[in-house]
């Protein structure tokens, strides 16, 4: 009796573990897309002139087309139509990217002039990682509530490589060191940036 409780136990928490890693590797998807796609939007609407909340509302928009996409392509290579992948990752990170964006966006709102801040400052490059930080937070049990339902990323799953727990921990370190480096990097230009054009004012 006390072995089959034990076996139960153990099964249980493998369960709850291999749920947390499949929560956390689709959040942070969802996560690098979103970044992704906000910079981008800042570049594009920066570079058009265009004011902040249409430059806002762009890169809202291309979280949602670069989260979209990051989910699409494993499915692509798994073998789905276009069209197919499409509808899948729809139903599975609509949620997730809207809470994240919601989040993001309100946690940039909260930060002293991190709103008004462009890509050449070092303050946008500080406070974004703190506002997906936050929505990493607030994402994630929304990704494990999906899952626990067979629903969100579990709709993924069940294309490509379901329970392959090694390829989940890979793609989860190495989208976590991309996401570490894009903002490292853009800290360091927009630093240098800063640093140089000060001096090179009169």
């Amino acid at each position: 009796m006390n072995h089959e409780h034990h076996a139960h136990h153990d099964h249980h928490h493998h369960d709850k573990v291999s749920r947390n890693k499949m929560a956390a590797s689709a959040t942070l998807h969802c996560l690098a897309g979103c970044a992704i796609g906000e910079v981008a939007g800042l570049i594009i609407g920066t570079a058009l002139g265009w004011s902040m909340w249409a430059t806002m509302a762009l890169a809202v928009a291309l979280a949602f087309v670069f989260g979209y996409g990051l989910s699409t392509l494993p499915l692509r290579r798994a073998g789905l139509t276009f069209g197919a992948a499409l509808s899948v990752v729809f139903a599975a990170d609509t949620l997730s990217i809207a809470t994240m964006e919601l989040v993001d966006n309100a946690v940039m709102a909260l930060i002293p002039g991190a709103m008004h801040a462009g890509l050449t400052s070092p303050l946008f490059w500080v406070s974004m990682p703190i506002a997906l930080a936050a929505a990493f937070v607030v994402a994630f049990p929304v990704n494990k509530y999906l899952l626990a339902r067979g629903k969100g990323h579990a709709l993924l799953m069940q294309h490509h490589g379901a329970h392959d727990h090694s390829g989940i921990d890979k793609s989860t370190a190495v989208i976590l060191a991309s996401l570490v480096g894009f903002f490292v990097a853009g800290f360091i230009v927009s630093l240098a940036a800063t640093t140089f054009g000060a001096h090179m004012l009169p």
